[in-house]
């Protein structure tokens, strides 16, 4: 990965760069000539630009495209697909603008074709410019940064990594103080105080994801006494957003997600459980689904909504904070189907909930409450398909239960999954945990296919059964 200033001025000078070639390859005569061939836009005029109107144009493509890829000049290693999924989102909101400007016949705006040529054209090269500097060192050992609050385990991942262990990270602890600089206490084994003694410490966790950048790391190893959900899932996800491995101890790597079958005493956390071209499928499949329902289901969601308010009057919606991929949480919203304010963390059957509304339970009965979570799949805070997302508070009490509960955070959480199709819910969490479980292992885009068609039939049937 390219760093510092030069990534800024690698970044800068390639989004600009790129876009005024793109205006000057699309006035190309040989370019426009081979776009009038094209079918279904072949016709759309060209206003060959020369001169001063040429320098309008291109200034004004490489000021709002510079612009837009605005998130993209901080030196941080993304993952590959995230690097190139954030260019595309950036370029479209710049071709918007662009088109916007052509709207309000501003007077070097870019004609109709030559903004199809070059926003075609920056949608191949900038992605992959921003792809190809966000590389890492390709040194045959790595950098590995220790990240976690137990010494003891620290000694152990010390004494079982290969690499060249850069330093380590802790955030304020039993074992450590609050100081910017800390002293390692010596492992009470006697086996790796002094190494550990050796160990800088390079900060604290809010700034993990500057110091995996400042000291190129390309591996964290992870040493924490509890898998407290802000700071080692928090860690893992900084992991995931940076691009970088993750490993754990073997000995201690009882709630995390493996990766294969590993081998040794350091093993690989699986923080991307996706094959890359599944995953890219999964997301437009999301994000497909759920913009087209939300738009078809239009009509559906205003009755629903009138139903509600005509029953008792109270709010048509209700929210609730869920978990989400590694420990992160996010807003989920649902028709509301029970009085308000009756809220419990124990998990209770329907048919046992005296608190669920007339309308509430036919909305429930034909999964209908469901609907607005399609708005959570768009964002891409959820899945179509993927473990039950959990309120947080039930979160407590399902844990207590499966030992492996948080297992299931390794993946977004869906609007139905295996265990949906099968009729588990949260009232019986360890047999929940096994399909889930059994689905990330499973995963690929034809097994959510199965999935998702499995429960268009039963809400069907349910819908059938209701009108009866």
């Amino acid at each position: 990965m390219t760093s510092g200033w030069r990534y800024r001025v690698a970044s800068i000078l390639g989004a600009i760069g790129f876009a005024v070639v793109a205006v000057a390859i699309a006035n190309l005569s040989v370019v426009q000539a081979g776009f009038g061939l094209l079918p279904l836009v072949g016709h759309l005029p060209f206003d060959p630009a020369r001169g001063s109107e040429f320098a309008f144009e291109a200034t004004t493509t490489a000021i709002v495209v510079g612009a837009a890829l605005l998130p993209l000049y901080k030196p941080r290693p993304r993952r590959i697909l995230d690097t190139a999924e954030l260019a595309s989102r950036r370029l479209l909101l710049a071709c918007i603008a662009l088109a916007a400007i052509g709207y309000f016949d501003y007077t070097y705006r870019l004609p109709r074709a030559t903004l199809l040529v070059v926003s075609a054209l920056l949608f191949v090269t900038v992605p992959t410019w921003f792809v190809a500097i966000r590389r890492r060192p390709r040194g045959a050992d790595g950098r590995t940064l220790i990240v976690g609050d137990n010494p003891e385990t620290m000694g152990d991942i010390l004494d079982a990594v290969e690499s060249d262990v850069v330093g380590y990270v802790s955030p304020p602890s039993a074992y450590f103080g609050a100081e910017e600089r800390r002293e390692v206490p010596a492992s009470t084994d006697g086996g790796s105080g002094d190494a550990l003694d050796e160990l800088p410490c390079l900060g604290g966790l809010s700034q993990l994801d500057t110091i995996i950048v400042d000291y190129d790391i390309d591996t964290v190893a992870l040493a924490f006494t509890h898998t407290d959900r802000a700071e080692f899932f928090g860690a893992l996800d900084t992991c995931f957003e940076c691009g970088v491995d993750a490993k754990a101890h073997r000995d201690h790597a009882d709630v995390v997600l493996l990766d294969g079958t590993a081998s040794g005493e350091l093993v690989d956390v699986d923080l991307a459980p996706w094959d890359p071209l599944d995953h890219i499928t999964k997301r437009l499949f999301d994000v497909a689904f759920s913009g087209i329902g939300l738009v078809v289901l239009a009509p559906v969601m205003a009755v629903i909504a009138v139903a509600i308010k005509l029953d008792d009057g109270g709010s048509i919606l209700y929210s609730q904070e869920r978990t989400a991929a590694l420990g992160d949480t996010f807003r989920v919203y649902k028709f509301r189907s029970m009085v308000e304010d009756a809220e419990d963390s124990d998990p209770v059957d329907d048919e046992s909930n005296p608190h669920i509304t007339r309308v509430g339970a036919v909305i429930r009965r034909t999964h209908l409450d469901e609907i607005p979570q399609l708005w959570s799949i768009f964002k891409g805070d959820m899945s179509v398909v993927g473990p039950r997302a959990a309120w947080v508070d039930e979160e407590r009490e399902l844990e207590s239960i499966a030992e492996d509960w948080r297992k299931r955070w390794f993946v977004k959480p869906g609007l139905t999954g295996l265990a949906q199709i099968n009729g588990v819910s949260s009232t019986e969490p360890e047999e929940k945990l096994r399909y889930d479980i059994e689905y990330i292992r499973r995963r690929s885009f034809w097994f959510d296919s199965k999935i998702v068609v499995r429960q268009v039939w039963m809400v069907l049937r349910d819908l059938l059964r209701v009108s009866e």
